[in-house]
């Protein structure tokens, strides 16, 4: 789903969009004067040296000050010489004010109140904008009120005497191909008339889908055709030895010049990744759904590419709370530009069941196989989460839907049955499965198990010493490898805490023999990595533990290994304090985008070769998230870093370097409407685009984890009119509410009454943050 960008109207005057323009005094970088300041406090913590004033300027975050237990108290810096300020940083450890005014002073006796601040996040980092006209000589942290019965507590304060430096520039391609050459020649131009060439037996997929995406946003025809060329093709080959040699499955080449984009791969799919990098290399309102008057160009460059890893996956556990066909396909299109390409399904577990089960032409225990969609369709995760989880199921032409839509977009459908733990909704549907040895057990007079909508996990068994059990397991396998075009089913097999070993390996051999037998790969936990697992047909996914028993499987049944390392791939995970939901149990703590993007998948199990690892998985689990909008905010950015951890080759691949280019992306994400966490520790930039109209011109910027009040806005003239308009935006950010800000629309309300051409100049800024310019030029005629 994407946000429209009403603001981009039909120009009824001449509009020209010029480049932005670099910052002023971009080749000085800002410089942090409460380094060479001096600070004092109104109160120390217990008299502590360790919690002194002089922590909060000496560079070092894991030091602080503390005050004592009163609202009333302060910290400042006064600076080595007074000078102007841009903007203040506080860096909240804990112990942070809800409500705080930050001040100045020329002498330090007289104080100016610059911004009352009241916040309801702890810990955080607070920005706040000062750009102070006239040298001031100190700051000050006055706090009101504090947030609990300690004192507050600052780790830096920073003052800063600009904004940050320019970014480095870049393409913003993620994941980094593998070789990227930017030629410096001429960029290739969209053409009134621009063709997309599809060459070769699946090259028209591709050519539709990259067609389909730029008339939206360009309004343009491009038109697919399987020759001719007209003025600045864009060409799709698809071919045997169309493609990086050794790399054919996934590979290929692109070349973008000033008269041709030339897109070569051996398979669709190859192709389909070609597309997504070429999208990346439009500018960042292409992802609008609405057209918009842009420049449309793409940089010169040279592009050769494939991935380390046949299996870039994401979950998505449908079964605690339910993602309907509109939100999965939703979920698909933000993760298919990142060249994810395998979608897990966790259909099943302990709060529903969400796949229709037909039953069989022979049925010896008479199941009814519906009630696993009436009964376990109608339940779910009833604790944790902004409100209960949502209940619903799959019917067979939801899942076929689905699959399509998942193949359309370069993706492998891998559906979960969890077994022989993690079934409940099953016990709780079916009464026939209620045997002996099943856990837990029907209440006195009941024939099912009751429901159970907790987070709790482990407590739920099938009986391996009834019939009923592999009767039930073997149609349902069967049914789902029926449905299933792809060549794997996954069983779970983890968390089985009350199944006995014995009983354990018992009916785990059963399934995986079974899935097998029916011409499938099987997947699980890597808690059944000690069965007999199927020779040379079977993949182990690790997500914790030890590794000893994954590496055995590998050495000595020839498995294949997925990697979802709870630390580095557990996307329920808080990955920043400030989240009210989520799990600390992965990391001891927060699980931040450089734990997701730090880590070797081909060193991670010892023991084994790279060559044993098909790949890796970001698992979103549903305890504490409900609905699609909330998974995108804790899967984004995290998701976009496991895609390139799976994609991008170990040496090429750098924290930094990655965190410019996501700062780019932030915007594309935005106009799509991907709903992404602002991570802190990413410069997310800010861009403008404006538009001219018969009411004035407007411009839209993107400024992800910025508000209203943050930006600062001026729009000058070249005929000496200046203007200071406020943005807006129908959607302010919320971390509590887990909910990104919107675009931004700055309007300029000056009329243009007499002829001629004027030259209005867009400067947006935001504490921490690089500002951005966007220039277009009005042409009034008599």
């Amino acid at each position: 789903m994407r946000r429209p960008l009403t603001a981009f109207v039909a120009a009824a005057l001449t509009t020209v969009f010029l480049a932005p323009a670099p910052a002023a005094g971009a080749a000085d970088p800002p410089v942090n004067l409460a380094l060479t300041g001096t600070a004092t406090a109104s109160s120390v913590e217990l008299d502590r040296a360790d919690f002194v004033a002089a922590h909060v300027n000496d560079g070092d975050t894991a030091t602080r000050w503390s005050s004592m237990y009163e609202d009333d108290n302060w910290v400042q810096v006064q600076l080595a010489r007074p000078s102007k300020v841009d903007h203040v940083t506080l860096r909240w450890p804990n112990a942070c004010a809800r409500d705080f005014v930050l001040q100045t002073s020329v002498d330090g006796a007289a104080w100016t109140d610059v911004a009352s601040l009241q916040r309801d996040t702890c810990p955080r980092t607070d920005v706040i904008a000062l750009s102070s006209d006239e040298p001031v000589g100190y700051v000050r942290m006055q706090g009101r009120e504090r947030w609990a019965a300690y004192g507050y507590s600052i780790a830096e304060f920073e003052i800063w005497d600009g904004p940050p430096a320019a970014p480095e520039p870049t393409l913003g391609l993620i994941p980094r191909p593998v070789s990227v050459t930017e030629t410096g020649a001429a960029p290739f131009t969209l053409h009134k008339n621009t063709r997309i060439l599809a060459e070769g037996d699946g090259a028209q997929a591709p050519a539709g889908r990259l067609a389909g995406l730029l008339r939206r946003s360009t309004g343009l025809p491009l038109k697919t055709a399987a020759h001719g060329r007209g003025p600045a093709p864009i060409v799709i080959e698809v071919g045997p030895g169309k493609g990086p040699q050794g790399h054919e499955e996934e590979g290929y080449t692109l070349s973008v010049t000033a008269a041709v984009i030339r897109l070569k791969a051996a398979t669709s799919n190859g192709a389909l990744n070609g597309v997504q990098t070429l999208r990346q290399l439009f500018p960042q309102w292409v992802e609008s759904d609405g057209v918009v008057d842009a420049a449309w160009t793409v940089p010169a460059v040279q592009i050769t590419d494939y991935p380390r890893f046949a299996h870039r996956g994401m979950m998505l556990d449908v079964a605690r709370s339910f993602y309907p066909v509109d939100e999965v396909k939703r979920y698909i299109d933000a993760a298919a530009q990142f060249k994810i390409n395998r979608l897990h399904l966790h259909l099943t577990d302990d709060q529903g069941w969400r796949i229709v089960i037909d039953d069989p032409a022979t049925n010896p225990s008479g199941i009814d196989y519906g009630l696993l969609t009436r009964v376990g369709g109608g339940t779910a995760m009833t604790e944790r989460g902004t409100e209960p989880g949502v209940t619903g199921y799959y019917t067979k032409a939801d899942y076929a839907e689905i699959v399509r839509y998942a193949g359309e977009n370069g993706m492998t459908v891998i559906p979960e049955i969890d077994m022989p733990g993690h079934v409940n909704s099953a016990l709780h549907s079916v009464p026939q499965l209620n045997t002996p040895g099943a856990q837990p057990k029907p209440a006195p007079g009941g024939t099912t198990v009751p429901h159970n909508g907790t987070g709790a996990v482990g407590y739920s068994s099938f009986d391996a010493d009834s019939a009923v059990t592999y009767e039930f397991v073997e149609h349902v396998l069967a049914e789902l490898a029926a449905m299933t075009p792809g060549p794997y089913l996954h069983i779970g097999g983890d968390e089985a805490h009350v199944t006995g070993h014995d009983d354990y390996v018992r009916m785990v051999d059963a399934f995986t023999a079974h899935v097998n037998a029916l011409g499938k790969t099987v997947v699980g936990w890597n808690e059944y990595a000690g069965t007999a697992l199927p020779q040379d047909n079977a993949v182990v996914q690790f997500w914790n533990g030890s590794t000893a028993a994954v590496a055995a499987a590998v050495n000595g049944r020839g498995a294949k290994v997925v990697l979802s390392p709870a630390p580095h791939a557990y996307v329920p995970q808080k990955q920043d304090p400030r989240q009210p939901e989520g799990g600390t149990w992965a990391c001891g703590g927060v699980c931040g985008l450089d734990r997701h993007y730090n880590w070797d998948p081909g060193r991670f199990v010892p023991g084994i070769q790279e060559s044993s690892v098909l790949g890796v998985e970001s698992a979103l689990w549903g305890e504490f998230i409900r609905r699609v909008s909330q998974a995108e905010y804790y899967s984004y950015p995290r998701l976009i870093a496991t895609a390139e951890v799976g994609w991008t080759p170990q040496d090429q691949r750098d924290y930094d370097d990655f965190k410019n280019r996501l700062s780019k992306v932030g915007g594309r994400l935005t106009v799509q409407g991907t709903n992404f966490f602002p991570t802190a520790d990413v410069p997310w930039r800010l861009e403008a685009l404006g538009v001219a109209h018969p009411a004035g011109a407007t411009w839209t910027v993107t400024a992800p984890g910025q508000s209203t009040t943050g930006l600062s806005t001026v729009i000058t003239w070249n005929d000496g009119t200046e203007e200071h308009p406020t943005p807006t935006t129908d959607q302010e950010g919320s971390i509590p509410d887990m909910r990104l800000n919107g675009v931004f629309t700055v309007t300029s309300t000056r009329s243009f009454s007499e002829p001629g051409t004027y030259a209005g100049t867009l400067t947006v800024r935001a504490p921490d943050r690089s500002e951005a310019t966007s220039t277009l030029t009005v042409t009034v005629r008599d």
